[in-house]
Order: C-alpha cells, then structure tokens, then sequence
C-alpha cells in the first residue's frame, strides 16, 4: 500500500490540565509558544520533511457560545494559526466535552483536512485519539474529535523528570505498534512530538494529530516512515535522559550541547537501561545516518517494533517498602506500673505485712475436709443423673411408639435461590474509544439459547492487547434484588472474568468501572461466580479480563449464556 504524505501538528486538542512547560512559555501571537517554534525550526532537517507555503487566511471569527450543526457548543480557543482554530467544545447530544478544529471552507488545505479526518476516523484504532466528525458547513470545514480530560501529556511527565525504565519501555512498544498499524493503512504523522503523546490514568499512551493535523499545517515528507520512527527515537531519548536529542532546547527539555553530536543516553544520564539507550540510537538519525554503529537501524516503524519485541520485557518496579513506626513503650509495660509519671526513678517502696499461711488452723482443716465431701458427693450425683439420662434416651430410641418433636429456630435451611429475570442489559466498554463493544448481539448473552452468544471485538493478545483492563455485559434487574449467584457460560475456550456489581441504593447505571465493585472472579468456560454472602443490586456486571484465542488469530470472549439466582 502507498505511504500517505500526511502527519499531526502540534496543537492543544487534550483535555488535561496546561502541563508545566507551557504555562513556563507564553504563547506568542501565532499562538505558539518559543519553545514550540525553536522545535520546529529543529525538526525541519528530518527526512525530507516539508511544510507548505499557503497564502496566510484568516481564522474563522467565532466566539464562545456559538453552536455547530445545533449540537456543539463551542467554549475555548486553544489554538489559532495559520488561518485555522482550534476549540475545546461540549457535545450537547452526548453530553461530552469534544475538541474541534475549524477552518473556512474556502482555505487552500480545507479539501485536504477532510479527507485526512475521514481517513483517519476509518483507522478506528483506540491507540489514535479519534476523529468522531467531519462536516462541510455554512461556509466552515469543522473535524470533531476526543477530549481526554483524564490524559496527561508527554510534556508535562518528562517536566517532571525522566521516566522509569518500565515507563519507557511501555511507551516505545506502544508507539511503534501503533504506527506501523496507521503506516499498513497509508496513514503518517510526521510531527510526533511530546505534545501528540498522551498518558490515560490506566497507563495506556494515546497518539494525537494522526493525518489530520498534518493537513491543517500543510507538512509532507518524502520517507514519511523514516521521518515517524526516528521521531519515536526522539520520544525514548527525551523519555530516557529528560534531554531534547537535537542541539535545540525544544518542548520544554534542553538540547544538547552544540558541536558534540547525538550522544547515545546512557552517556548523558547515570543508570540509563542500556537496552533502551541502544535502542533510541538505532531509531535516531544523525546527519542522513543512522546513530547506533552496533546495530542495524530501525527505519519503519514495524522493524522498531520487532526490536522492541525482541528485547527482554521491563517489569515494574518492586513497590517500595515502607518500614513501620517504631514501637512506643507507655507506662502500663510489665514492670513500669506504679512508677512515678516522669519515669525518673523507681517507685519508693513501702512495707507490706506479711500474713500468715492460709488455713492452717485446726478450723482450717475440719472446713477442708467439709468442702472436699461435698464436691465428691456432687460428683457422684451428677454422674448418676448423666447415666440415667443416656439410658432414657436409648430406650426411647428402641420404642418405634415413641415420638419427640424439636423446636430448633437457630439453624434454618438457607431459602433455595430462584432465577431471577434480566430487564435489559448493554454492552460496557468505557476504555474504548466509542465506549461500545458489540451492541447489536448482547441479547444472546441471557436469551436461554446456548447455541447463541456476545462476542467481544477481537485483539491482538489475551489481555486484550494491553489497551484496556476488560470489557462486559451490564445485567439490569429492573430493581435492587439480592443476588446469591450468578453463572456464566464460555464458547471459545477458558475466559477470565470478574463478578462485579454497583452499590444497593444504585438507581441509574454507571457509566465507569468505578461504579461498580469487584465480588469474586473466576476462570474457565463455566464459571460459578458465587459471592461469601447474598447482596442487593440491581446492576450487576460480568468483566471479562482474559480472552481466549480464535480461529481468526485473534483473541475474542464470547459469552454464551448468564444465569442470575438470588
């Protein structure tokens, strides 16, 4: 398939909070700021990159308040360059904040933002920020997109200083996964800089920009897979060292000193992974040549994330262990009792009379003597009572006449769980990035036909590719019931799964995980998820974690059947 000349710009389309580089550097009338700017003036030697020289056009004049297609409400300006701006809008069908990215429709680059937005918006790839419209209009071209308020951005975390080795590995893998997918499909993004690098709260990294902002700046590049790759190089140098690997301070990171060439990092920060430090090297370029001299380079993408692939996996850090207070002696310690308050001394000590030994006396004795008759004669009268007992009942056991009844009340038999019916159930996908998985087919999964199922969207490995913890099935039971069991039937193979459920006073679904808590797990292809005790609900959501693999070569859950009793 051709390469695509298309790449990302660097504009404001995240939702999260202004990252600490940029409130350092003030925006400047273009709406960059200096930093920015000395970024790109950098980044203009990579291969054969281009931007174009369209005359300068006018922004829209819009203000906030102002609606699109009766449905986006427009509410701040973060961006206006180049004849174009960029919003961050609420959708008020949905009910969502959105970001938008408007031009007339009469702009040299507007055909091709169009098509860039539609072709991106078919990649469908949840590790891209995806495009949810694209609208010719009243004179106005308008691309709608995400707003992730929970992401953070790669400028923000390498302020903070460099990333751990886990850190680092997790976002070269899912970087050079992610676009040598948008490369197979023709897209590229040529300006993946830490500011298209987003961070969820789940630790996923999302790229921003793909194809569609590369049209609104008018950017081209002759090896566009060259150009991407030695930019995700860029990435883990930064990410490594807290270093801009250019002799341009940019993006907040100091370059590096003028005249001494691409330094590998593990020659500019202490305890840099040695792995990882040859790695950004044989994706960097220096002067038209690779940078690393031991291995071959990384052009593409995919060979970046072969390389990747073959390195041995970085675990996390071990958490740290916190050692515990240190133990405080008080004043009620063995051998501390009676002792003055200030702990100054030993108590003062007093005499204490000696009495004489206890019934020692001749009455002593006759009252011993007495006591011992009576435990004995107590003795024996309740062993006699206990025999006479033992044998009553054998006799009323061998007498088939003799009936007893028992008034037992303290042990009732538990009360036998009935099925209980489901009113209405939807898929759950809040980590995906149109929240849906599956819709049209979640009624197979409680039907009563086993032969019929919910299947999930297929992925490249059991966890789900590593984009998000898990998806399900949201169970409405019409009111809050007591649950005493749940089961689910597998097709596939073994599926992991976690019985969860929102809180007993729960009315209206929620729309996070968060909502809902964790009640057992299990693992199989019949799963018994059976809470310690019955609970009130009346959401209750099978979470599947692990997938089994398909035929297709893909990994995919497929439930079968979900039975409720309580």
């Amino acid at each position: 398939m051709a390469e695509r000349s298309t790449a990302a710009v660097d504009v404001a389309d995240n939702g999260g909070d202004e990252p600490p580089t940029a409130k350092a550097d003030k925006a400047t009338a273009d709406g960059l700021s200096k930093t920015q700017l000395a970024a790109d003036a950098s980044a203009a030697r990579t291969d054969g990159e281009r931007q174009g020289t369209d005359p300068a056009v006018a922004a829209p004049e819009l203000h906030s308040g102002h609606k699109l297609a009766r449905r986006y409400r427009l509410e701040e300006c973060v961006t206006r360059l180049d004849g174009f701006s960029s919003w961050r809008a609420v959708d008020e069908k949905l009910r969502r904040a959105v970001g938008v990215h408007l031009l007339p429709a009469d702009h040299p680059r507007a055909r091709s933002v169009l098509a860039a937005a539609r072709s991106a918006a078919l990649l469908g790839d949840p590790r891209f920020v995806q495009v949810l419209d694209a609208v010719e209009e009243n004179d106005l071209v308008y691309v709608v997109h995400e707003w992730l308020p929970d992401a953070v951005e790669l400028t923000a975390l390498l302020a903070a200083g460099p990333l751990e080795p886990h850190d680092a590995y997790q976002l070269v893998s899912q970087l050079s996964q992610a676009m040598a997918a948008a490369h197979r499909e023709g897209l590229a993004h040529l300006r993946l800089t830490p500011g298209a690098v987003l961070r969820t709260s789940t630790g996923q990294y999302r790229i921003r920009g793909l194809a569609v902002n590369a049209a609104l700046r008018g950017i081209r590049a002759d090896r566009p897979q060259r150009t991407d790759t030695e930019a995700i190089g860029a990435l883990l140098y930064a990410a490594l060292t807290q270093r801009w690997p250019y002799d341009t301070d940019a993006y907040g990171l100091s370059g590096l000193p003028r005249g001494v060439g691409l330094i590998p990092p593990d020659q500019v920060r202490a305890g840099v992974h040695r792995g990882l430090s040859e790695l950004a090297m044989r994706a960097l370029v220096n002067d038209g040549a690779t940078a690393s001299r031991q291995e071959p380079p990384c052009t593409t993408p995919d060979e970046l994330a072969a390389a990747v692939a073959e390195m041995p996996r970085i675990r996390p850090p071990e958490p740290s262990f916190v050692a515990p207070p240190d133990y405080q002696r008080t004043t009620y310690q063995q051998g501390t009792y009676g002792q003055q308050p200030g702990g100054l001394g030993p108590a003062p000590t007093h005499p204490v009379p000696v009495l004489p030994p206890p019934l020692q006396s001749r009455t002593g004795k006759a009252l011993k003597w007495t006591v011992g008759a009576l435990l004995i004669a107590a003795l024996g009268l309740g062993s006699w009572q206990i025999a006479d007992r033992v044998l009553g009942d054998e006799n009323n056991q061998d007498d088939p006449g003799i009936t007893r009844t028992t008034n037992d009340t303290g042990n009732k038999a538990p009360r036998p769980a009935k099925p209980i019916a489901v009113a209405d159930a939807h898929d759950f996908d809040p980590y995906g990035a149109d929240r849906s998985e599956k819709p049209a087919g979640i009624k197979n999964s409680y039907d009563g036909d086993t032969s019929t199922y919910w299947n999930t969207d297929g992925y490249r490995s059991a966890t789900l590719g590593n984009l998000k913890p898990g998806v399900g099935v949201i169970l409405d039971l019409g009111s809050s019931r007591e649950v005493q069991d749940v089961k689910v039937s597998f097709l596939g193979g073994d599926t992991s799964v976690e019985l969860r459920a929102a809180s007993a006073g729960t009315t209206v679904q929620p729309t996070e995980l968060a909502g809902f808590g964790k009640v057992t797990e299990g693992s199989g292809t019949d799963v018994d998820l059976k809470p310690g005790k019955p609970f009130k609900t009346r959401y209750v959501l099978v979470w599947l974690t692990k997938l089994p693999p398909s035929d297709d070569g893909y990994f995919r859950g497929k439930v079968s059947e979900i039975k409720i009793s309580g």
